[in-house]
């Protein structure tokens, strides 16, 4: 369902610690919401309890929950780190994806 880069692993461990989560028990809610500048943005927390509804995927160690509605925006994502000269953050590798912002945080089908 959704691939988790190394380098967004490594990322993804450090900040769970600083904010208290537990890589082994608890997880990353990944999810789509409307808004940004083309039409639909995604959304990623910590989280530690789950929803009826909710998918639960693990990659590369990596435990991640998507809600029912945001699985299909989704499908086939690879989530990735990038801590270049160009900025830090997480990318959303989406090929569903049939356009996407210069900030790379929304995009539309």
């Amino acid at each position: 369902m959704i691939k988790v880069s190394e380098s967004a692993k490594k990322r993804i461990a450090a900040l769970m610690q600083e904010d208290g989560y537990d890589a082994m028990r608890d997880f990353v809610r990944v999810g789509v919401k409307s808004g940004g500048c083309s039409g639909l943005s995604y959304e990623l927390k910590f989280d530690q309890s789950r929803t009826e509804g909710d998918k639960l995927f693990e990659d590369n160690d990596v435990k991640i929950v998507v809600d029912k509605k945001s699985v299909l925006y989704l499908a086939g994502t690879i989530l990735e780190y990038s801590g270049g000269l160009n900025g830090k953050g997480f990318v959303f590798n989406n090929p569903n994806a049939q356009r996407t912002c210069g900030c790379g945080e929304s995009f539309s089908l």
